[in-house]
């Protein structure tokens, strides 16, 4: 092999590195799978010169990051009825999971803003007089590329642009704040896009050219069948036999790619975020007793959104501060925490392979007798990285001053540690969006006063972390907890439905759900209008249900209070600053076979 095969090679290799590593595909044997996954990385041998280098640089980690975050059953399903915007609507997916791979790493974001700029300084159009003169598909990708990656565009992609750019704005500008709230969650970012892509005017005549030509195909249909052409209805049985067969096929393919994609899709094609499954569908009859009077006004928002940049930087900055009074405990506690963990690594290693790190231990009998064969050694994956840790904090009035302090910090802590260690950890918070039910009371009085109308409030849930992200880009969103007023009732058992639901589509196989609380759920609302228990009630059915029906353990630690009637593993402390230890106490036993205790 001569040096520029052995570069190459070793690019190949560093490719399909990065490949697994993205995508999170670790369990990769040699086997067709396999040489798929190798033939997606693209022709190395085709490579003339840096451009494109990049460009296979960039689509790798496309292809890795869409097996991560791309769901087709999802796509699929919100695919817009009119064809002509099918292609658009699948670069806005493109963009979508690429735009989540660039805020993890800022050498993704590099990759595809190195290529974006090469690929959209290439197009050509030999005379640009008129917007027919430039193609749509093009002058798209040259608008989202600019909009939602900042890519430069060259005087000729400007030159295309300013013929569709006032089209796209009009349609578009208006849902980018959505949008990018909503990057992480597919359903609702696709059937956004496929709304606006189906409302722009531009294709108003491709859809009614299309209707024309459909209800023109059902006039000749008719005819012919009223002629009675036996040899063409044969036919088309045929046709519709062929198709149901295929369609079959195809729902087989979505079933398995859903599995592949369990992360982001959602059960029974339900809006996770917008319905409580544990209610709809694990609980069913045993939990009707639970009402909810109305969803409309209830939030699921990610903490940066709720208030603007500057606060919550300044909000992070108290945060820093109060870390300061507690720099001994967090160093004793993180370091107690990575020391534990990391002490139940247990690596070990697999010897005598055909492939993996070159086992310099087995080169003497190499130099004894050349014609011994190389000999490999690959390191044991370890257990520790298939799990994910959600800690669901109260965000009730009562958690104000101290004790929230402490959860923030906690959190702060627990998140930084633990990615050290290779364990995920989500952090989410729950709370009601008013005092005395807001507009959902509102809504009740208007509609007189209905007995025992069920829950009546507004909730409010806050993702500060969602799992996938890392602490460093996160980190400013838990300085939010120390906002008063965010906290304000706590509703706990639609919240461990939510933290739940959010669990269940997670890969991992070790799933621990850590509720943080200060005492029972409560809010003056609901409980004026309902009997007394009713909150409580629902509480204990829909942990009871999680800890006899479902594979995640769930643990609860009660600020000041006993919260052990709620939860089979549950932990008391009277002072707040015992809530590190416990946390790391819980969690120390994270990798071992058992159970939390």
């Amino acid at each position: 092999m001569n040096k520029e095969d052995s570069i190459k090679e070793k690019f190949k290799q560093a490719l399909q590195s990065t490949y697994k590593v993205i995508s999170e595909d670790y369990k990769v044997t040699k086997n067709k799978k396999n040489d798929e996954k190798e033939h997606s990385i693209g022709e190395i041998d085709n490579i003339t010169d840096k451009n494109q280098f990049k460009k296979l640089r960039a689509e790798t980690d496309s292809e890795a990051l869409k097996k991560r975050f791309s769901n087709r059953k999802l796509l699929e399903k919100n695919n817009p009825q009119n064809p002509s915007c099918r292609t658009l609507y699948q670069l806005t997916e493109k963009i979508r999971y690429e735009l989540l791979g660039s805020s993890m790493l800022k050498g993704i974001s590099k990759n595809f803003k190195d290529n974006y700029k090469y690929k959209l300084q290439n197009l050509k159009y030999e005379k640009i007089t008129k917007k027919e003169d430039t193609n749509i598909i093009d002058a798209f990708e040259i608008y989202m590329t600019n909009r939602f990656f900042n890519v430069e565009l060259s005087p000729g992609n400007l030159e295309i642009l300013k013929f569709w750019e006032n089209d796209f704005n009009k349609s578009i500008e208006k849902h980018l704040d959505f949008l990018n709230q909503n990057l992480e969650n597919q359903e609702l970012y696709n059937a956004k896009f496929s709304e606006i892509l189906q409302s722009m005017d531009i294709f108003e005549n491709d859809e009614s050219a299309e209707k024309e030509n459909q209800d023109k195909d059902d006039t000749e249909d008719k005819n012919n069948s009223n002629n009675n052409e036996d040899k063409e209805n044969d036919n088309s049985k045929k046709t519709s036999e062929d198709e149901n067969i295929t369609q079959g096929m195809d729902s087989e393919d979505d079933v398995n790619e859903f599995r592949l994609d369990e992360q982001l899709a959602s059960e029974n094609n339900d809006d996770m975020e917008s319905e409580n499954v544990i209610q709809k569908k694990n609980l069913g009859i045993s939990d009707k007793e639970y009402k909810i009077f109305t969803k409309e006004f209830d939030e699921i928002a990610k903490a940066e959104s709720l208030e603007s940049n500057e606060e919550i930087q300044k909000l992070r900055k108290n945060l820093d501060q109060q870390l300061t009074s507690f720099q001994d405990l967090i160093t004793k506690l993180a370091n107690k925490l990575q020391r534990q963990l990391m002490a139940k690594q247990n690596r070990s290693w697999e010897f005598d392979l055909e492939e993996g790190l070159l086992d310099s231990s087995k080169l003497p009998r190499i130099i004894i007798d050349p014609y011994n064969s190389l000999s490999f050694k690959k390191e044991k994956d370890l257990d520790f990285k298939d799990t994910v840790v959600t800690l669901l904090i109260d965000n009730s009035g009562s958690m104000r001053g101290r004790p929230i302090t402490i959860a923030a910090i906690c959190a702060d802590i627990l998140s930084r540690t633990l990615e050290r260690c290779s364990v995920k950890v989500e952090i989410l918070g729950f709370t009601t969006k008013n005092w005395k039910g807001g507009k959902s009371r509102q809504e009740w009085n208007k509609t007189g006063k209905i007995k025992n109308p069920g829950r009546l409030n507004d909730l409010r849930h806050i993702i500060y972390k969602s799992a996938d992200s890392h602490w460093r880009q996160s980190k400013k969103n838990l300085g939010l907890m120390l906002k008063e007023g965010i906290l304000k009732e706590n509703i706990d058992g639609e919240a461990i439905s939510w933290a739940f639901n959010r669990l269940k589509k997670r890969k991992e196989e070790r799933k621990i759900l850590m509720v943080i609380s200060d005492g029972a759920p409560v809010d003056d609302s609901t409980l004026s209008v309902n009997s007394g228990d009713f909150l409580e009630k629902n509480l204990k059915k829909i942990v009871k249900f999680i800890e006899t029906k479902s594979d995640i353990e769930i643990l609860a630690i009660g600020i000041g209070h006993d919260v052990s009637r709620y939860y089979d593993k549950a932990i008391k402390i009277s002072d707040v600053q015992e809530l590190g230890d416990v946390m790391i106490d819980q969690l120390s036993g994270l990798f071992e076979n058992k159970k939390l205790h």
